[in-house]
């Protein structure tokens, strides 16, 4: 009888994980960056995830939570704004705290500490590259439908010989 190095593992599956295998990069990532949240004070991530929603548009444009710190009293908020919105934020703070006592709970947040930098922009996706980029003989504005229909016509029409 022929022996196998191999090792057999139960049916059940219950054996361990192999190593070197790889395994869904989500996995990986979302463990660091909830590590790295726990490491600024969000025990919940969505606060910073869903920032725009409750601290609203204006707010959000020009801060973004940086650390939430626990205390006696209640809890700190810090956050990044621009250097010239701190006073804009310093006159929203009782709004802002509203809106945070509704999402979070009241008297959960106590106060808004406000530190200057310069915020991350985050660009959008890039545009497809074939998006606005028509060959020689389209218009760059956009057509209308019996515009577009035409065209594609003459592009069908050329691009398949006649046969009889």
């Amino acid at each position: 009888m022929k022996r196998n190095n191999r090792r057999r593992e139960p049916p059940d599956g219950s054996g361990t994980a192999r190593r070197g295998r790889a395994g869904p990069a989500g996995e990986d990532a979302l463990g660091h960056a909830s590590a790295a949240l726990q490491r600024a004070g969000f025990l919940d991530a969505t606060l910073v995830l869903r920032w725009r929603e409750i601290a609203g548009a204006d707010i959000a444009r020009i801060a973004e939570p940086l650390k939430l710190t626990e205390g006696p009293e209640g809890a700190v908020l810090t956050l990044k704004c621009e250097a010239g919105a701190a006073v804009f934020l310093q006159h929203q703070t009782r709004d802002l705290l509203e809106r945070l006592a509704t999402y979070l709970g009241r008297d959960r947040i106590a106060r808004v500490r406000l530190v200057s930098g310069e915020l991350e922009r985050a660009e959008g996706p890039p545009d497809h590259p074939g998006a606005g980029a028509g060959g020689p003989d389209e218009p760059a504005n956009p057509l209308t439908l019996s515009q577009a229909l035409e065209r594609l016509e003459r592009r069908r029409n050329r691009a398949r010989p006649k046969t009889r």
